[in-house]
């Protein structure tokens, strides 16, 4: 399974490096308020792009990421209260029994 992970990062990185050859030519690339960037090859920008939207990317998944840790610390100590309320349970807190409390039938 290893090798074929292997194999598949060669061969998406032979794409990946191959597409980046085939699209050296020099582009224009224009800016808000008139400002353009002459003869900027393409591999360049659409390198930058790329760079952006993972890190836009993981901006917006950071705050889930925070979130489900927050979540789980709290579970964890639930969970440890829990177990630790079973390991040493306090004096007077066993189970009530019903038919000690009310009988079911007159006698």
């Amino acid at each position: 399974m290893r090798y074929l992970v292997w194999l598949l990062r060669l061969v998406i990185f032979i794409i990946v490096l191959l597409f980046a050859l085939k699209n050296t030519a020099p582009v224009d690339v224009g800016f808000f308020a008139d400002q353009v960037l002459h003869q900027v090859p393409l591999i360049v920008v659409m390198l930058v792009a790329f760079v952006l939207g993972v890190v836009f990317g993981l901006l917006v998944a950071f705050s889930a990421v925070l979130r489900r840790r927050r979540e789980i610390n709290r579970l964890r100590r639930e969970l440890s209260r829990a177990q630790d309320a079973l390991a040493h349970p306090q004096p007077g807190s066993g189970p009530v029994i019903p038919e000690a409390v009310a009988p079911l039938a007159p006698l």
